[in-house]
């Protein structure tokens, strides 16, 4: 059985800073570009901007209009392919109703973070994603807000390197978890 359709959402807000405050991150184009792209390649519906920041989202719109209908999609045709696939939300939950009404069914929200050491494994997330469609949600800054492991989500055990070393950038994490959780079987 193959999964059910996958999304991924970056999440800027709630997060945490490398203090454990919660904060709002700002919207980085390096992070939208990289993540569209992967998230392409790995055949995904939807990627999710979250920020509640209004000048953010209006930022997010304005380079959305320059890849996907301006000199940029003519420029270059598979970045408009994975441009495209954006959306932006203020919440997660704006985000998971959107997504449910896309794909019909009831979402499978999965929680991503290198700090965490309760998650459950890739192949256990696999399963799941067979049963209903998935959201993975990315966290910036220092990750994901500790409210929303409170809500009962699956939490994905984090990427591990060769030591206890573990500080990827999202871009770099979210290709990581794309492959083991949608690309081809044997890769993972």
């Amino acid at each position: 059985m193959s999964l059910q359709p996958l999304a991924a959402a970056l999440v800027h807000s709630p997060v945490i800073d490398r203090r454990g405050d919660q904060v709002t991150t700002a919207v980085t184009n390096l992070d939208l570009h990289d993540i569209a792209r992967s998230a392409r390649t790995y055949g995904l519906k939807r990627f999710y901007v979250i920020t509640p920041v209004a000048e953010q989202q209006r930022l997010v719109d304005k380079l959305l209009a320059h890849w996907t209908e301006g000199f940029g999609a003519g420029y270059n045709p598979k970045r408009q392919q994975a441009m495209e696939l954006i959306r932006v939300f203020p919440t997660i939950e704006e985000a998971l109703v959107d997504w449910q009404t896309v794909t019909g069914g009831e979402p499978f929200p999965v929680l991503t973070g290198a700090a965490r050491d309760d998650g459950g494994s890739f192949a256990g997330c696999r399963e799941k994603l067979k049963e209903k469609p998935g959201l993975i949600l990315f966290g910036t800054g220092w990750g994901l807000a500790p409210e929303l492991f409170d809500r009962g989500w699956f939490v994905l055990e984090p990427v591990q390197g060769v030591d206890r070393y573990n500080h990827l950038s999202v871009r770099a994490a979210a290709a990581i978890i794309l492959d083991r959780l949608a690309g081809r079987p044997g890769n993972n």
